[in-house]
């Protein structure tokens, strides 16, 4: 199995989110490379490209959504030790256990505290 790679990969479809993740991750000490994707089908493909360590991916997007993209994440052995976040802007209990259910590690509910955003990722990098 490959190791992931020192990346972080945001798949969410409106593209401010995008912006203000990747201005937020950019904070990170040693900033990784951050790629983005606009709908879960590139997102998906960009993951599987890239292996990074970490993923932040919206729930309700075009093409494919967030849950399918996590499990689709999750049947790759490969992709096995990638770290997902899910993203939504429902913070209902159902939605946070799906995620989970399909294997997302963390549910993040938008609007999201940049705070929590940095600590995340930060636990992702150092635990690695």
């Amino acid at each position: 199995m490959n190791s992931p790679i020192n990346k972080i990969v945001i798949v969410d479809d409106e593209a401010h989110i995008r912006s203000l993740l990747q201005q937020t991750l950019e904070e990170l000490e040693g900033s990784p490379p951050i790629l983005t994707a606009p709908n879960g089908a590139m997102g998906l493909a960009l993951i599987e490209k890239e292996h990074p360590r970490l993923v932040f991916l919206d729930v309700m997007m075009p093409l494919m959504n967030g849950y399918d993209v996590c499990a689709a994440v999750r049947k790759n052995p490969a992709l096995a030790d990638v770290t997902i976040v899910m993203l939504t802007a429902k913070g209902q209990e159902a939605d946070r256990i799906h995620g989970l259910d399909v294997g997302a590690h963390h549910f993040v509910t938008k609007p999201f505290d940049p705070d929590e955003i940095l600590e995340l990722a930060r636990s992702v990098f150092d635990a690695a």
